[in-house]
């Protein structure tokens, strides 16, 4: 069964704004959907939340890269990068009193509202699901303060391993930071709404995110062999 038809009509949508695309070059598309339209999906659908907790950072990485931001992401259990959050039962659940819920059990102290809220859309592959996504800016304090909240978290060293910053910069070996950090394996959408967040809010141009994405593309170059590697 198509998407709409699985949502049955909607209401003319020309008052609401063309919802936006990510347009970076090597990534696929997912297919966007307003929050209207994803509570409108049928029981057949399954709905997932995550969030992206970020802070102005005006520290200097060797006293001369900008870091820009902080970013959090957590390294999973399967050795795969995620931000935090699962999935949520609309049976029993609101999709932030859902997020928050599986927050609490990953980090311990945030509670995210519908004010924080970015984006929906819809996933590739077998399953139906669509994948809403958060965005809360804090403070670098209040970062940190989650950082190590998270340490003492229930799902610490089991399903969640550790929290990990993004790199927004890129080195002049043109590799170093972002894209090697984009080089990482991520589950499911996590890696689109990684860079979708990132150029929805402005944090980091579009064309370097572009450029991020087409160096995690190229052929790497072939190890050094045991000589040359001494030498």
């Amino acid at each position: 069964v198509g998407t709409m038809a699985a949502m049955g009509p909607l209401p003319a949508m020309g008052a609401l704004p063309p919802l936006p695309t990510l347009g970076v070059p090597g990534v696929p598309e997912l297919k966007p959907l307003t929050r209207y339209e994803a509570m409108r999906l049928g029981p057949g659908w399954s709905h997932s939340c995550h969030a992206m907790l970020y802070a102005p950072n005006p520290g200097m990485l060797f006293g001369r890269i900008p870091l820009r931001y902080a970013v959090l992401m957590q390294m999973r259990f399967d050795g795969l990068l995620g931000f935090p959050g699962g999935f949520v039962d609309r049976r029993y659940w609101s999709l932030e009193d859902g997020l928050n819920r599986v927050l609490g059990l990953g980090l311990g102290c945030v509670r995210l509202t519908e004010a924080d809220y970015l984006c929906s859309h819809l996933t590739e592959g077998p399953h139906r699901v669509v994948a809403h996504f958060y965005a809360r800016q804090l403070t670098l304090e209040e970062l940190h303060t989650i950082e190590i909240s998270a340490v003492h978290s229930r799902d610490h060293g089991m399903e969640v391993m550790g929290m990990v910053r993004v790199p927004l910069y890129t080195q002049k070996d043109r590799m170093g930071g972002l894209p090697n950090f984009l080089a990482n394996s991520f589950v499911g959408t996590a890696k689109f709404q990684l860079l979708f967040a990132l150029k929805i809010l402005n944090m980091v141009p579009e064309e370097k995110l572009a450029e991020a994405v087409a160096a995690t593309q190229r052929p790497k170059k072939g190890a050094l062999d045991h000589t040359g590697g001494a030498a």
